[in-house]
């Protein structure tokens, strides 16, 4: 079969469910990474002392923007499933390139040194299990298909049908 006689198929309702499930492991992981920074380690975590790139969100507004990243990333991923060759391959690609965007613009705040990395460090764990989950379970989701069918003319005396009655 050439490329010109096959489509690919998204199954969209997998590939969303997956990423529901994956925006909540990235919000979780905003959640653990806060915790263990404010709780254990005691380093404020996106708390700069003049507004910054960031201005000061809270744990809450942190993990929701986390799961909405991975729902961003989705549709990302969904659109280059439908319309790229190695549409995983340009996807890590641009998840990484995003995710030193994310590491290095806390590096670029007016606060002190723990503050900056640990943000980057909470921004890297969730940029890495976004998109090794969401291209782990991708391929699964694709399917090809054939674009023409032949349709066969079934009549009223089509030969593939026995009779029982003249066995």
């Amino acid at each position: 079969m050439t490329d010109n006689d096959t489509q690919i198929k998204v199954d969209a309702g997998r590939l969303w469910a997956g990423a529901v499930a994956t925006a909540l492991v990235a919000g979780l992981i905003a959640v653990v990474g806060i915790l263990i920074a404010r709780g254990i380690v005691q380093v404020e975590v996106l708390a700069p002392k003049a507004e910054g790139a960031w201005g000061n969100a809270n744990t809450v507004t942190y993990a929701l923007v986390s799961a909405a990243v991975a729902l961003a990333a989705t549709g990302l991923l969904h659109l280059l499933l439908l319309t790229t060759p190695r549409a995983t391959t340009f996807f890590t690609w641009i998840m990484v390139l995003l995710t030193l965007i994310a590491v290095v613009l806390p590096l670029s705040l007016p606060v002190d040194l723990a503050s900056r990395l640990t943000t980057g460090l909470i921004n890297l764990a969730i940029g890495l299990a976004v998109t090794s989950i969401l291209t782990s379970f991708a391929p699964g989701t694709v399917r090809l298909e054939p674009t023409h069918q032949q349709q066969r003319h079934i009549g009223p005396y089509d030969e593939t049908v026995e009779w029982r009655d003249q066995q």
